[in-house]
């Protein structure tokens, strides 16, 4: 039982970290839901490992491209596409800096808000705001340069807050300053990237000190294997919904979750 709870708490972390309807939200409430709240630190590390495998699979050849444009620009040997990558590597250097203070300086102060229900709540209804007006945002045609990817980065800073989605965030950010919604988007998930990797890196310190028991291994690997696998889908269908503008859905979605949420806490709870 265990391990359906880890496939299944694996499945929604892989699902709610790309699409915009926020995983630290999801987790919470669906621990709270099967009672599986004790699953541990290395199960965190793990399922979220998972989904920065998967963005890695499908984002594979851009990555390649974006470590292979810097030694390509100074060796004066990059073509238009090889500089273009070599520019998205400073845009997510900078787009990750937020993230990186919110991660080293606010971290003590932010983990007791995970037991939060009612701010998850309140945060989801954020979420389904910023989604339901994405879908009437119109494109502008702007580039992206760096201090539209420090914009983008203060808002994944702000989806540290469960409830609140990293990726409608950078997305909406990313939308609201003109860009062009698909481009962003791609830039939104290859920005997760060292997020994602620093929270791990983060958190691996007090892995080794705690490692996690030999009975537990299986139920770890199940997660992070279901994690890996929704978050490779759940890119590829967000990307063609975001082709299609059709956000607005993940918007309707949050903002039933978060009243119903409210409802029962606040009136019938």
């Amino acid at each position: 039982m265990e391990i359906i709870k880890a496939v299944m708490l694996g499945a929604v972390q892989g699902f709610t970290e790309f699409l915009p309807i926020s995983s630290s939200g999801h987790l919470v409430l669906v621990s709270e839901l099967l009672d599986f709240q004790g699953q541990g630190l290395a199960f965190d590390i793990f399922v979220h490992f998972g989904t920065l495998i998967s963005v890695c699979i499908v984002f594979r050849k851009e990555l390649s491209a974006m470590l292979a444009a810097p030694l390509a620009v100074f060796r004066g040997r990059a073509d238009e596409e090889l500089r273009r990558f070599f520019y998205w590597d400073i845009y997510v250097v900078v787009a990750t800096l937020p993230a990186v203070a919110v991660g080293l300086f606010l971290k003590d102060s932010i983990d007791g808000i995970f037991n939060n229900i009612l701010l998850v709540y309140c945060m989801l209804f954020v979420t389904g705001v910023i989604m339901s007006v994405a879908h009437y945002i119109k494109e502008r045609s702007v580039s992206l340069n760096c201090p539209r990817a420090l914009l983008i980065g203060c808002a994944q800073a702000l989806a540290i807050f469960p409830g609140l989605s990293r990726s409608g965030s950078t997305i909406f950010a990313g939308m609201a300053l003109g860009l062009n919604r698909e481009i962003v988007a791609r830039f939104s998930f290859i920005m997760s990237i060292p997020a994602i990797l620093g929270a791990v890196v983060l958190q691996s310190r007090e892995l080794l000190q705690h490692p996690p028991e030999s009975g537990s291994l299986l139920m770890i690997a199940s997660g992070m294997i279901a994690s890996a696998i929704c978050g490779y889908f759940a890119i590829i269908l967000l990307l063609d919904i975001i082709r299609r503008n059709r956000l607005q859905w993940f918007g309707y979605y949050c903002l039933l979750l978060s009243s119903g949420g409210l409802l029962y806490t606040l009136v019938l709870s």
